[in-house]
């Protein structure tokens, strides 16, 4: 992201502000863009700790997660399980269970025996999860607001919404002139892997592509782009598809009434034509 911003001329001293509640390999993958820019802040560093959590709140003071041991047995309750343990010596421990394959996990039934995160998170992490939304919030008010946006990553194909795509949909829905790049990440990777001797040519400049493939993202291509993208994962595309079938259904039934009515007119007329003593 640093090389196309550079590459677009952008001066080592621009304000940039990096949103995201998590960073996919931690800070150490920012080292090249904070080499690069120096002015690359976060929430953490404009505001202070008084600041965020005075946004959070008060809250309530959690109940220790302390770790509590059993509470101790009597002689006569260890000496009724020695009794109740089965015949001596231990027999060897059963062979472990076979796998579980993924068509046996699919179904109703398998989402209620079966449980995505064990153990149950703590009330703690709860706590967490809600300011990590809050956090979520503030970058998006702050980038939706940005004078120029870079997403770093989007559109990663599960068909769920992501943290860029809302925002640029929203500086779209808001304000359509903004200036909110929409890169193509198959088209920046072949720049990225051209070795080519006459890409550096002054005509033929590497930095000249990458300008024009961002600058195109701003124009409509990148609208064009951008909405065939986000057509087939729109839920009002199922309302159109909906609305075309069912004028489609419309278009077939009027043929085949016109035809009923033509059938029976002739019938009607042949029946006259008949001599009712036959």
């Amino acid at each position: 992201v640093g090389l196309l911003l550079r590459a677009l001329g952008y001066p080592s001293k621009t304000i940039i502000y990096l949103a995201g509640s998590k960073t996919f390999g931690g800070q150490r993958l920012l080292i090249p863009l904070r080499a690069l820019f120096g002015n690359l802040v976060d929430r953490t560093t404009l505001c202070s700790k008084t600041e965020l959590s005075d946004l959070v709140g008060p809250e309530a003071p959690l109940p220790a997660d302390i770790f509590r041991l059993p509470l101790p047995k009597s002689e006569q309750q260890l000496i009724d399980q020695w009794k109740k343990a089965g015949p001596r010596p231990r027999p060897l421990p059963p062979p472990p269970d076979r796998p579980i394959y993924q068509h046996e996990k699919e179904g109703w039934y398998a989402w209620i025996l079966e449980k995505d995160k064990e153990p149950d998170p703590s009330p703690m992490e709860h706590r967490m999860q809600a300011h990590r939304l809050i956090w979520d919030a503030l970058d998006y008010i702050v980038s939706v607001e940005a004078d120029a946006l870079f997403p770093g990553f989007n559109n990663d194909g599960s068909g769920w919404p992501d943290f860029s795509g809302l925002v640029i949909g929203q500086r779209l829905y808001e304000r359509a002139s903004s200036r909110t790049y929409r890169p193509d990440r198959k088209t920046i990777a072949a720049l990225f892997n051209i070795t080519r001797d006459d890409m550096y040519h002054p005509k033929r400049d590497w930095m000249l592509s990458v300008k024009e493939h961002l600058n195109r993202s701003l124009s409509e291509d990148g609208f064009f782009r951008q909405s065939l993208l986000s057509k087939p994962n729109s839920f009002l595309n199922d309302d159109m598809e909906s609305a075309e079938d069912d004028n489609d259904t419309v278009e077939q039934l009027e043929p085949d009434a016109v035809d009923a009515t033509s059938s029976l007119t002739s019938l009607i007329d042949h029946d006259e034509e008949w001599d009712p003593n036959d």
